[in-house]
């Protein structure tokens, strides 16, 4: 019998050493910790919390150090038999006064931010729901270290650090976005992410080619969807949210949904949302060149211009969107891990608000000017083996495929022929990504990317009086883009202080496209285009902590763009008066980097961070005055038009500063401040010199918060500096329709601020509700060169259940 005793109570300990659950909570509230990232001093073990809190640390028994971060938190460290004698229950305590936070977006595996030498912003699953944003763009918004264009209420645009569109680089679950049909005008397709089934966003400022490749020139934006949690057991463990919102300013009826069923080797999360918005009313104090009173109609079989009966209405900005999350994951051992992931978005038909805006003799010179449905589908399987190979301590393979459609619908006033393109993009990708420690000081990160893009491009015309269609120009021609690239990173811990990351990255890409779809439109002096070349980039950083207080930080990076199917094979009316045509005599544009940071924590209460940078680009990619067939005019959509192409034509500097100031005050109180000056100039036609484009006015973000237990409010301002006429790029200033006028009668961006309230109150750990005022002192505010003014005075209502 004591026998028997002896051999259970041995089997039951082995057992509890192999299965040591751990239970991580909030000291205040003591609300378990969702993702709260448990690792030892090397990255080579690491584990997140479930959704009540609790991981599996029983392989960490041995580490002579636990280390425990969240975002919003202070990190602790701890040794196993520590967390013993706290029964295995730990409590961390809310701090905004971070120096590191655990990031994925600079070498796609799990790193300290304290040894990357490139400035990285974060914003957790937390502070989204707080902050409670419409869309993608205005999750990234909200971070107050990114700008936001937008062209229409159903769009965003992000710029940073003087770049945009397709210069910067948009990654999924560490699958890249980009397409080949990403233009350099601003670009929309970050709405189709939920951001309700986020759980980080990471944005890495600088070049990021070694690790991504081509268009990682100003930055890279990194989403991480939901993943599938597991029980830890074989019982079946089911979690979940329904949130539903309102928001007056457009009427938003927004719904919710998500759900985790866990086992203990497998998992299934599934999430969708619905959103519905109505016209966007702006506000009511502002430059009174913002309103159009007006929208039009076809009636009686005619266009008449409606006069509104509430000029503050944006008319046509209306639309409706779908999102539609599925994943499966399996983990048969801790070696292994599989993880499939479907998502599809898909939009309504909505105006492109700033062509509604465009007039030609007093009148509107569209009577449609509409985006079709925009749709995104993406397979994703990701297979991630973690052991002692000899050439890797973890490998993880991506295969992915991803379908892009959007079409673009016009009809100028009185005319009867609509025209209607249409662009399909079908996108394969390979990623193979490895990590292996080396000696204690050395961490290799390596790997290959194979991507493959196929264009199909199609137009037609429509008769609206007779509903006959036939085929017409398409706007890009039929296209196969291909890049190969491998790259290797180096993380060398020098010592204790200092951290040195350098990398190199050598890819090659190929364009093959076939014009003949638009010779019966367009005089084309070729009939095809192809593109093969190669870029090498790198990248050599070092991080010095001389204290525990202190972190500075330099960084040297080249980064490179490819030419696309758009930059080479594009046909659209840029500007009033311009028509863009192809050029297949294009090469890469690159770019030169350098940046130096600095961050301080003054006590236990402030924490302030400088980075000052500069860019270089070469061989930019800019559209310039070009010749089609000897004519420097041509008739495009019944008007003559200056010709011009996209041309590796200008050397384009951008060069500015991000500083930032977090202060803990007592009793709950914080105040936190962002701002971001950028300055950017390009090389025009006859050598002088004009504003970039996407060099955003001075712009950021100021909040004062209280946090008590169940409660959290924010009072915050966002805020934009002016920017005059003269400071408008030369292609913006004749731009009538997005622009107000001056005392001079020119156009310019004014200045403007919005001031706003959060409120977030947690009832219990399933039942929170988000009341917000947005834009307090109803605004009327027009973000630079966005083609539609923000919201105005807006109630925002939300209510999240949790099971």
């Amino acid at each position: 019998m004591y026998r028997l005793i002896f051999v259970c109570w041995m089997l039951s300990y082995a057992f509890m050493a192999h299965a040591q659950t751990l239970t991580v909570k909030e000291k205040e509230s003591g609300i378990p910790l969702e993702l709260v990232l448990v690792s030892n001093s090397s990255p080579e073990n690491f584990a997140y919390t479930d959704v009540k809190g609790q991981v599996d640390i029983s392989k960490f028994e041995s580490s002579e150090k636990i280390e425990f971060r969240l975002l919003g938190y202070k990190k602790q460290v701890k040794t196993y038999h520590e967390l013993k004698d706290l029964g295995f229950v730990l409590f961390l305590e809310p701090s905004s006064l971070n120096l590191s936070e655990t990031v994925v977006s600079a070498t796609r595996w799990v790193q300290s931010s304290e040894n990357i030498p490139s400035r990285i912003s974060a914003v957790s699953a937390e502070n989204i729901a707080f902050q409670n944003p419409q869309t993608a763009a205005d999750l990234l918004g909200i971070s107050g270290k990114v700008y936001i264009q937008k062209s229409q209420q159903g769009g965003g645009s992000p710029m940073i650090r003087g770049f945009a569109t397709n210069r910067l680089l948009y990654s999924v679950d560490g699958v890249r976005m980009n397409t080949a049909i990403f233009r350099g005008g601003n670009i929309q397709n970050v709405i189709n992410l939920d951001p309700f089934a986020i759980e980080k966003t990471e944005v890495f400022f600088g070049p990021g080619s070694v690790i991504y490749g081509s268009d990682a020139i100003g930055g890279v934006m990194s989403f991480q969807t939901l993943s599938p949690k597991f029980s830890g057991s074989d019982k079946l463990q089911v979690n979940g949210n329904a949130i539903t919102r309102y928001s007056s300013a457009n009427k938003e009826k927004t719904g919710h949904f998500d759900v985790n069923l866990g086992w203990d080797k497998w998992a299934l999360a599934t999430s969708v949302s619905h959103w519905d918005y109505d016209d966007l009313r702006q506000g009511s104090n502002g430059p009174v060149d913002y309103l159009k009173p007006f929208h039009m109609i076809r009636q009686n079989g005619e266009d008449v211009v409606i006069q509104q009966k509430d000029p503050l209405l944006q008319v046509p900005s209306a639309y409706s969107q779908l999102n539609l999350m599925q994943k499966v994951r399996f983990k048969p051992n801790d070696n292994w891990d599989f993880q499939y992931g479907f998502h599809y978005s898909e939009t309504s038909k909505y105006g492109r608000y700033d062509r509604h805006n465009r007039l030609r003799d007093g009148l509107p010179r569209y009577a449609e000017w509409d985006y079709g449905p925009q749709k995104w589908m993406m397979n994703n399987l990701s297979i991630t083996h973690q052991g002692n190979a000899k050439v890797y301590d973890r490998m993880n393979i991506r295969l992915a495929q991803q379908y892009f459609e959007e079409s673009r619908i016009d009809r100028s006033l009185n005319k009867k022929i609509r025209s209607i393109q249409v662009e399909k993009v079908e996108a394969y990708s390979l990623n193979w990504d490895f990590t292996k420690a080396l000696d204690g000081k050395h961490t290799l990160f390596y790997g290959a990317e194979y991507v493959v893009d196929d264009v199909n491009s199609k137009g037609y015309v429509t008769d609206i009086t007779t509903n006959i269609e036939e085929n017409g120009a398409s706007r890009y021609p039929i296209s196969t883009w291909k890049s190969f690239g491998v790259y290797v990173n180096d993380e060398y811990r020098i010592s204790e202080k200092v951290t040195m990351q350098g990398g190199l990255r050598y890819n090659v890409f190929v364009l093959d496209a076939d014009f003949s779809n638009n010779l019966p439109y367009y005089p084309f002096p070729f009939t095809e285009a192809y593109t093969s070349d190669g870029a090498l980039s790198g990248s050599i950083g070092a991080v010095w902590k001389p204290s525990k207080s202190w972190i500075i930080s330099t960084n040297f990076g080249t980064a490179f763009r490819s030419p696309n199917v758009d930059d080479i094979g594009k046909i659209f009316d840029s500007e009033p008066g311009s028509v863009t045509v192809p050029n297949p005599d294009l090469k890469a544009e690159n770019a030169y980097n350098i940046d130096f940071g600095l961050a301080k924590l003054l006590g236990e209460t402030v924490k302030l961070d400088l980075t000052a940078y500069y860019t270089n680009l070469q061989n930019a990619l800019v559209r310039r005055n070009y010749q089609l067939n000897g004519l420097d005019s041509i008739l495009y959509e019944g008007e003559l038009s200056q010709v011009q192409a996209i041309q590796n034509a200008a050397v384009a500097r951008v060069y500015g500063v991000q500083a930032g100031i977090e202060v803990d005050l007592p009793g709950g109180f914080g105040i936190t401040s962002d701002l971001n000056f950028q300055k950017g100039e390009e090389e025009l036609d006859d050598g002088s010199i004009s504003p970039s484009r996407h060099a955003a006015p001075l712009f950021g973000v100021s909040r004062l918060t209280y946090s008590r237990k169940k409660l959290r409010l924010e009072l915050n301002a966002f805020y934009q500096a002016e920017k005059s006429f003269n400071e408008l790029p030369v292609e913006e200033r004749s731009k009538s329709e997005i622009y107000a006028k001056d005392a001079n009668g020119n156009n310019y961006s004014p200045s403007w601020y919005t001031l706003n309230f959060k409120g977030m109150y947690s009832l219990n750990q399933y039942i929170s509700f988000n009341l917000g005022l947005e834009n307090i002192t109803d605004q009327r505010y027009r973000s630079y060169s966005s083609g539609i003014s923000g919201p105005g005075r807006n109630w925002v209502l939300s209510l999240t259940g949790k099971f």
